[in-house]
């Protein structure tokens, strides 16, 4: 602290001013009794011999007395000046205090109610964020399971139908590998009525079979039964005017029953339809009947190949 104290002395310049000035005074003071005392001595040396004397121990007293006083007014000075700053250092903290508490509470109030303001604004605004999006999503979703419910309707329609058409080409399949096996047992079977019967099963399977009626008329004609062939023949073209081995069954079976000229008609659509029966019906025994028969032998002459 007295370190502090002499520097605000050191600092005062009124204080140094007092200070000089006092010391100033002194010293003229000092000065003319000196002066004084010399001029005595010179008029009256016995005299001031003497007074010097008796006068140097008051002079003394009176200068110790004098920077005593000066101390002790220089203390007293030092006090005031120290007790006065610290009064202005504790007013100026004090306002100091009280500006920066109330600038914090205004500061922490203005805070608070902007907050407040912004949280209750935000959070209705966020109510309503939450909520159009919400729903938002609701219906995006509702939306997209709808198309996807769509599709896989037609999905498991597709697969529905898919698995109808792998269902029935499976069926089909065993249905054509068994008829496969009952033509392998047909073309094994040493009689008609053993043909007829394999036939018979394939036409039970598969209803109408066109190949299977007209060797099956076929069988019937080496059975010798002509009519049966001529109406199993007749069933064929019914369904296929153009099938060339049903007229030529049919052929054989008019040549059988006498029937020269539907014969030969019927043998000249099958000619027609397919070049290859006509082979057939140079060694056919059934059509030894026809033989010498002008159009017989015309159609035959007709298709029969140059030889070289």
């Amino acid at each position: 602290m007295s370190g502090y104290r002499i520097k605000n002395l050191s600092a005062s310049p009124v204080l140094i001013r007092s200070n000089l000035l006092f010391l100033a005074l002194f010293l003229v003071t000092l000065a003319s009794s000196f002066l004084a005392q010399a001029s005595d001595r010179v008029n009256h040396p016995e005299a001031a011999r003497t007074s010097a004397i008796h006068d140097k121990p008051l002079i003394e007293r009176y200068v110790l007395d004098e920077l005593k006083s000066l101390r002790h007014d220089q203390q007293d000075l030092e006090r005031r000046l120290t007790i006065d700053i610290t009064d202005r250092e504790l007013a100026v903290a004090d306002k100091s205090m009280n500006y920066a508490n109330v600038t914090v509470t205004y500061f922490f109030y203005i805070i608070a109610g902007v907050a407040s303001l912004v949280a209750f604004i935000g959070w209705q605004s966020l109510r309503e964020i939450k909520t159009h999006t919400a729903k938002l999503a609701a219906n995006q979703l509702q939306s997209i399971a709808e198309q996807y419910e769509e599709k896989f309707k037609v999905l498991e329609q597709e697969l529905k139908r898919k698995s109808r058409t792998i269902t029935d080409n499976n069926r089909e399949i065993e249905i054509i590998n068994e008829i496969h096996n009952l033509w392998l047992r047909a073309q094994s079977a040493q009689t008609p009525e053993q043909k007829i019967e394999v036939y018979d099963e394939i036409l039970t399977i598969r209803p109408g079979d066109l190949e299977a009626l007209t060797y099956k008329a076929d069988a019937a004609m080496e059975m010798r039964e002509f009519n049966w062939a001529q109406s199993l023949c007749n069933r064929v073209l019914e369904v296929d005017p153009t099938n060339a081995h049903a007229f030529y069954q049919r052929a054989c079976a008019f040549a059988c029953l006498g029937v020269e000229d539907r014969a030969i008609s019927d043998l000249e659509r099958a000619i027609h339809n397919s070049a290859s029966f006509k082979e057939l019906a140079l060694d056919e025994a059934d059509f030894s009947q026809l033989k010498g028969h002008a159009r017989f032998e015309t159609l035959l002459a007709y298709h029969e190949p140059e030889k070289p």
